[in-house]
């Protein structure tokens, strides 16, 4: 089960890049759609990143020696 859903989402990622190729070498309507679609998840995934990193780098409580 858990191996499906990876499975599918391996294969959205990979139909996500595909349309974002092939809308910016000028493709029909709805893999621009799609490509819009798959960029603005990358930017809420890597803003979530972003905002993940910098609240563990806020909440190590010393100077870095280890001490």
């Amino acid at each position: 089960m858990v191996l499906a859903l990876l499975l599918g989402v391996l294969a959205l990622a990979i139909g996500g890049c595909a349309c974002v190729v092939w809308a910016s070498r000028g493709g029909p309507p709805w893999s621009r759609a799609v490509a819009t679609a798959t960029l603005a998840a990358a930017d809420l995934i890597r803003g979530a990143q972003k905002r993940r990193s910098r609240g563990l780098r806020g909440t190590s409580g010393g100077d870095g020696d280890g001490d």
